[in-house]
């Protein structure tokens, strides 16, 4: 290990490749938007006007696409793809691996008289058959069953990259079950429109669509990659497994907001560029809490693209890192003892007549709509906590959840203060009927003021995993390596079955008489009572607010087993079903999977911690070990007895302790080994998920203590690096 440091150490900085990798922007960043897109600019450009209004239509209205227009926009693809220097094209998918994939084909057809022409039919854009058997299917496909089948999604321009035209696609398997994180989220995208739709028609029968925005904030590290090599645990698992924290690390709140390094503005640079090329509407960077943490963030966006464009640009952003000389850390807590990194999903309705849905108005109609949405999102989130809270699980999203301003895994909503007296307010309405004085002093004195009190009430709780921030709700419990469609499947799917069953009590109030408003006040004065129990002010890291959330029914499930287990409740399965989002089948192939990878995240991290245990540490101690032995035989030849034992006494102590420690790391091991064995030979994935997170995980910390003990203990220059060096790099 000490070789690969100094090897590391060699080709940091210092080096003239490192010191200039400047990056010009040529020319006005919105001139370069959407260049590489087949945008809506471009169709109108190469399509005739027929392909245009038929692309148009399945994008605002859902409508089907004709083949023979299939064919007429593959053509115009192709065409505009090959007058940019493309020679393939791939149906670009988002599988259930975590990341992207693609399997590229050539435009290249050979044809008679050995000539051969570029061709591109409408088949060949709406759909490919890439092998299904080798992606995670949880039990939906054999082994030896290898079809499947990418369809294109015309809601989701085209996009170029490098020579390759990639169009945005679903993946099912054969049988028809989905394989990707695109189909279910386009299926509740569907729901929570029509829902909200309905819902609008008592406010403003002009709105015909309601569209779900996303907006996300992307956190992640970079480190340099001479020194990100040197560490086997980063290279293989995202995380340092092994090393104590520096003296300084974030205590003194220097990096956030501070100057951004040269070397990081440069990768900055160079990456806005790609992004608006793309078609990537980015507008934010910034230093984050941590050293070496870094921040982007886009305009707000239709959820289906915004999904999109967040996974094209972690892919973007890790070829363009290497081209720095970094490497991404995209793991939501890397490094121990600061900040993780988080995927805030900043979530919002909007119509078709410009509206946002969680934005109140100028009068006490638009802001009656406003609380409409307003508490039905506060209810859905009530009524399926768990729900969300087992979208955000992960081996890695553990870690962070509750550490270093990381919201904690009890699921609760944060309004505000004074919005918290305004619901209260509001569940003092008198059932049934209003008067009239009722009425008015509903309209003026509560309704009529939200707008005032959003803008006095701008704060936000940094530890609530769910907070309304003025327009929005901000999905803050997200893992920064996770793909927002899951969160973003349930977030849609719970807001379409709450405003389906909202417009159905209304519906039956305004049948017994009463008015639309007052059986509107009616249906939200009593969601506000049975949902208070979710609404939390205080600081969620506290020990009172796991107490007192256990008082009020909320669960805090703070492992991925737990929150895994969850999903497979009854009432979740009938959601799905009812909505039509998942089949019984899907959901349990899919809890399958993200189990099966739990399971094998700490399999490999404990395989790691071990290798390096045995290979690296323990190897280092004890030469260390024996260059203190040979010291002490030193001290005896030159010193007395009597001098001896007192000039030595540090290098006995030394000796004692490392020979201790080593014994320590050695059991560790070896039981580490024997409860990974156990952990593999359970069948059942619920069981074998809670095995690892129960037996194997609490056995790494024996190990690490021990290392930590003998790394302040053993001369550094025989010691792997420690846990921050390897993110130095010059600014």
């Amino acid at each position: 290990m000490s070789t690969l440091r100094f090897k590391a150490l060699e080709t940091l900085p210092f080096k003239d490749f490192r010191r200039d990798n400047s990056v010009e922007v040529p020319v006005k960043l919105s001139e370069l938007f959407c260049q590489n897109v087949f945008s809506e600019e471009t169709m109108r450009e190469y399509l005739t006007k027929e392909a245009f209004q038929s692309i148009m239509d399945a994008v605002k209205k859902g409508t089907k696409i004709q083949r023979h227009i299939a064919d007429q926009v593959a053509v115009a693809m192709k065409d505009w793809a090959m007058s940019k220097g493309v020679t393939h094209y791939t149906h670009w998918f988002q599988p259930l691996t975590g990341s992207t994939a693609e399997k590229h084909d050539s435009f290249f057809t050979p044809i008679e008289g050995g000539r051969a022409i570029e061709r591109f039919s409408g088949n060949l854009l709406i759909q490919q058959e890439p092998d299904a058997s080798s992606f995670p299917n949880g039990g939906i496909r054999n082994t030896f069953e290898a079809r499947g089948y990418t369809a294109w999604d015309p809601t989701s321009p085209a996009f170029i990259m490098g020579t390759t035209l990639c169009i945005p696609s679903i993946f099912i398997s054969y049988t028809g079950e989905t394989l990707d994180y695109k189909a279910p989220l386009l299926r509740a995208l569907n729901a929570v429109d029509e829902a909200a739709t309905n819902v609008m028609q008592y406010f403003d029968k002009n709105v015909t669509k309601v569209t779900p925005t996303l907006g996300w904030e992307q956190e992640y590290f970079l480190v340099d990659s001479a020194l990100y090599q040197s560490r086997p645990d980063l290279v293989l698992t995202g995380k340092t497994l092994l090393g104590h924290s520096p003296a300084k690390g974030q205590q003194l709140d220097d990096h956030y907001f501070g100057s951004i390094p040269t070397r990081v503005m440069n990768f900055m640079k160079e990456l806005e560029i790609e992004c608006m090329k793309l078609g990537i509407p980015v507008t934010t960077r910034h230093n984050e809490v941590a050293p070496n943490q870094f921040e982007l963030a886009p305009m707000f966006e239709e959820v289906n693209v915004a999904v999109d464009h967040n996974s094209l640009l972690m892919d973007v952003m890790a070829r363009i890192a290497h081209r720095h000389h970094f490497h991404i850390l995209f793991h939501e807590k890397p490094f121990a003892g600061v900040n993780g990194s988080g995927k805030h999903n900043n979530w919002s309705l909007a119509t078709d007549t410009g509206e946002n849905l969680l934005s109140p108005g100028k009068n006490p109609k638009k802001n009656l709509q406003f609380l409409t949405f307003f508490v039905n999102t506060i209810k859905a989130v009530h009524e399926y906590a768990d729900l969300l809270r087992a979208s955000i699980a992960s081996a890695s999203n553990d870690h962070r959840l509750g550490a270093n301003e990381a919201p904690p895994a009890i699921i609760s909503v944060f309004i505000g203060s004074q919005l918290f007296r305004v619901l209260e307010e509001l569940e003092k309405v008198t059932e049934g009927k209003l008067s009239p004085d009722e009425k008015t002093d509903l309209k003026l004195n509560v309704v009529g003021k939200i707008p005032e009190i959003l803008l006095d009430n701008t704060d936000r709780n940094r530890t609530s995993p769910f907070a309304f921030t003025g327009n929005k709700f901000e999905i803050r419990a997200v893992g920064s390596a996770a793909n927002c469609a899951e969160s973003m499947t349930v977030m849609n799917t719970i807001a379409a079955k709450q405003l389906n069953d909202f417009k159905k009590e209304v519906d039956a109030l305004i049948e017994t008489g009463l008015k639309k408003d007052e059986a509107i006040f009616n249906v939200l004065r009593e969601y506000i009572k049975q949902c208070k129990n979710i609404m939390f002010e205080g600081d969620g890291y506290s020990d009172d607010w796991a107490k007192e959330a256990k008082k009020r029914g909320l669960n805090n499930l703070k492992t991925t087993p737990e929150a895994l287990k969850q999903e497979m409740d009854k009432k979740f399965l009938a959601l799905y079903e009812e909505m039509g989002i998942f089949t019984h089948r899907e959901v349990e192939a899919r809890n399958e999977i993200k189990l099966e990878k739990y399971s094998t995240v700490i399999d490999i991290e404990a395989r790691v911690l071990s290798d390096i245990a045995r290979n690296h540490i323990i190897p280092s101690a004890l030469n260390y070990q024996n260059r203190l032995i040979e010291n002490v035989k030193g001290l005896k030849e030159i010193f007395g007895d009597k001098e001896f034992k007192s000039l030595a006494k540090e290098q006995m102590s030394l000796i004692t302790s490392i020979s201790e420690n080593v014994s320590k790391i050695k059991v560790g091991v070896e039981d580490l080994i024997k409860a990974r064995e156990a952990a593999k030979a359970v069948s059942d994935s619920q069981k074998q998920a809670e095995t690892y997170c129960n037996k194997v995980k609490p056995l790494f910390d024996v190990i690490r203590e021990a290392s930590d003990d003998l790394e302040m203990m053993v001369d550094d220059e025989l010691w792997p690096m420690t846990k921050y060096r390897e993110m130095l790099f010059t600014k």
